[in-house]
């Protein structure tokens, strides 16, 4: 399950960024004027308000998860997450946790 994040994670690099470079391209290379374009009416307001809302608690998440767990790669999600987007970011943290549940679950039983 573990490459199956990866690859989710790869995917919500690409095919988000094709669409974002495009825009580029065919407009400005001017992030505020993508900003604006993301409040262009109350669809993509609601979207990309989805996304930041969901941007911050995962996050969170990682903040509190990681010092638990020791799993210092996850932190890496973060700004994947800002960066690339949600896309990107949630598999790639699921990713770097699947990895600590496999070790774990190998790891003797001590009683």
């Amino acid at each position: 399950m573990r490459y199956v994040f990866l690859l989710l994670a790869i995917w919500g690099t690409i095919h988000p960024m094709y669409y974002f470079i495009t825009w580029f391209q065919e407009n400005t290379w001017s992030i505020m004027a993508m900003v604006d374009a993301w409040h262009a009416n109350a669809a993509t307001s609601g979207l990309t308000w989805d996304l930041t809302i969901a941007a911050v608690a995962l996050t969170i998440w990682i903040l509190i998860e990681v010092p638990k767990t020791k799993n210092y790669y996850g932190l890496v999600a973060i700004p994947a997450t800002f960066c690339i987007g949600v896309s990107c970011g949630l598999p790639l943290y699921l990713f770097f946790r699947e990895r600590i549940i496999v070790i774990r679950d190998r790891s003797p039983v001590r009683v």
